[in-house]
């Protein structure tokens, strides 16, 4: 019975939303059509769009593997000092919101930014190169995404035997020789894998050219779908499923290319990784380390910076310690309700987000490890599809879904934060199950059968034995469905309405009204949030960890 219900649950809420899009994709006034697609193949704008999707993702995928590998092979081969705080310092270029990211850069490089003061400085008359164009795009998308290529390659890097480096090296081949035939064909399994991952995510970003190309009529599909709901035309929703089902199937591609990537790139995965240094900077390392740090702080920390200043001026040109005030905090925060309406939202959603995803997704991963099937290896498939799917694609398919989720029932939560809740609970609950997958996998299945022999019960089992030693692997899942849905923009932007708005929501709404100092100070309380909150859920980490060890 409770098979049925659970296979009965998977396909309503994962499945049939899909089914619903790809219904509408294909469906006429007289039955089967496929007109929608005629019209599209027809618009200029359709190949437009077409265009700056392929150059905007291919350019900053590209742009992602270079900054990527570069630095995965100096933390994984060199003798860089302080490698802990490089690390977490290239992180920090994926956890903030890319429309964060966004607002940073456009703030400094605007002609009151501190670029400007700067070439002014050195370079008087030169104005900074404008982030509103698909170059500017393109250069924000690839270091916000760099990281994931860093993250797969490094840890490659470090499994491949250093003993093949070395007969390379003792046969006579020079270090850029050994790169080439040994380091990097080992490698390109993760380098793959990384950057297929960064094509997808480019693929479904929608705050990066939504914040950079709308102003400037630069459309990609993620955003022309969006424009086309919005629009509400005659035929506004069966030409958005025809949009959402050809950057679907793309999706859809691309994680198979990635799955198979990764397939490879686990070969290696029963080689212990080589943290010791292979190679050393000598000299280099006094310049090396600078520009490395230098580079870092150039493209996160100083744009924020710049951003958090921007959000402290009553005007936007003006200069001075007379143009600097709080002002704009105390609009978002104490004379529009709505922002702080927003960020309460966001909060509550992302809360009850994270409790019912630690829940569900942890007893099914107990499931997945302890009692596998085909069954739950298939769900599992179904479950992973919000989340593979671009999330303005998954939106639309939620609003296809819950107008009328039953032939004649409409339960009227369109526009609610109940519908952002559920939308929330299926994209990202694959994030929790493979956190739960992955612990239960570390935990030896004999502990929990010896303590059953002992006659202790489920509930003392859990609470004794599999708590205390899965609970830092299941907040480290927990941490990452809490930021990803507090900083939520794609899925949000479709489904909300008036009362429901996310702080995601609002800052594109500021930004889009022509509010950037409001827009800026609410992006600036969200890095605070953000920080608090991966603070927060830290503590909590090392403490369920110690008091695992103790028990």
């Amino acid at each position: 019975m409770a098979a049925a219900v659970g296979i009965i649950a998977t396909f309503f809420f994962f499945v049939l939303p899909i089914v619903k899009l790809v219904l509408l994709s294909i469906q006429g006034e007289q039955g089967f059509s496929l007109n929608y697609y005629a019209e599209l193949l027809q618009q200029e704008r359709f190949w437009r769009t077409i265009k700056y999707t392929f150059v905007i993702v291919t350019g900053s995928t590209l742009l992602s593997v270079i900054l990527g590998m570069t630095a995965a092979w100096l933390m994984a081969y060199t003798d860089l000092s302080h490698k802990k705080w490089l690390h977490l310092l290239m992180l920090l270029c994926f956890v903030l919101p890319s429309y964060v990211l966004t607002l940073s850069w456009s703030s400094f490089m605007s002609p009151q930014g501190w670029m400007a003061v700067l070439l002014q400085w050195f370079s008087p008359g030169t104005k900074p190169w404008s982030m509103y164009s698909v170059g500017g795009i393109i250069f924000v998308m690839g270091i916000h995404h760099f990281p994931l290529v860093y993250l797969f390659t490094v840890n490659v890097l470090r499994k491949i035997p250093r003993d093949l480096e070395w007969a390379a090296s003792t046969g006579g081949a020079g270090r850029w020789k050994t790169f080439a035939r040994i380091t990097m064909p080992l490698a390109l399994p993760g380098v793959t894998a990384g950057g297929l991952l960064v094509f997808l995510a480019s693929l479904d970003n929608f705050g990066i050219p939504a914040f950079l190309g709308a102003p400037v009529n630069i459309s990609v599909l993620s955003t022309l779908i969006y424009e086309e709901i919005i629009g509400f035309g005659p035929s506004a929703f069966g030409r958005g499923a025809s949009l959402s089902v050809i950057l679907g199937l793309i999706a859809v591609l691309g994680t198979l290319l990635q799955w198979l990537s990764v397939r490879k790139s686990k070969q290696a995965e029963s080689l212990r990784p080589d943290e010791e240094p292979r190679y050393s900077l000598g000299k280099h390392r006094y310049w090396v380390n600078p520009v490395l740090w230098g580079g870092l702080m150039f493209i996160t920390i100083i744009p924020l910076f710049s951003m958090i200043s921007l959000s402290l001026k009553k005007s936007y040109g003006g200069k001075g310690i007379s143009n600097l005030t709080l002002d704009n905090y105390r609009y978002i925060l104490l004379d529009n309700p709505s922002t702080w309406k927003s960020i309460l939202n966001s909060l509550m959603l992302s809360m009850t987000t994270l409790i019912v995803c630690l829940i569900i997704g942890t007893l099914f991963a107990y499931f997945r490890v302890r009692r596998p099937s085909k069954i739950n290896r298939l769900a599992e498939l179904a479950i992973s599809v919000p989340y593979t799917l671009p999330g303005i694609v998954f939106a639309l398919s939620m609003i296809l879904v819950w107008m009328e989720p039953i032939p004649g029932w409409n339960p009227g939560i369109y526009g609610t934060t109940t519908i952002l809740f559920i939308a929330y609970v299926c994209r990202f609950l694959i994030l929790q199950i493979r956190a739960g997958v992955t612990a239960f996998a570390q935990v030896d299945a004999s502990m929990e059968e010896a303590a059953r022999i002992s006659g202790a019960g489920a509930w003392r089992r859990w609470r004794k034995i599999l708590l205390p030693l899965l609970l830092p692997g299941l907040l480290s899942g927990a941490l990452l469905v809490f930021l990803t849905a507090l900083t939520e923009l794609t899925v949000s932007a479709l489904l909300y309405s008036s009362g429901s708005q996310t702080i995601g929501v609002a800052i594109f709404g500021f930004e889009q009204a022509g509010n950037t100092l409001y827009s800026t100070a609410l992006s600036s309380l969200i890095v605070i949030l953000i920080f608090a909150g991966a603070g927060l859920l830290g503590l909590l980490q090392k403490f369920t960890f110690r008091k695992g060890v103790q028990s």
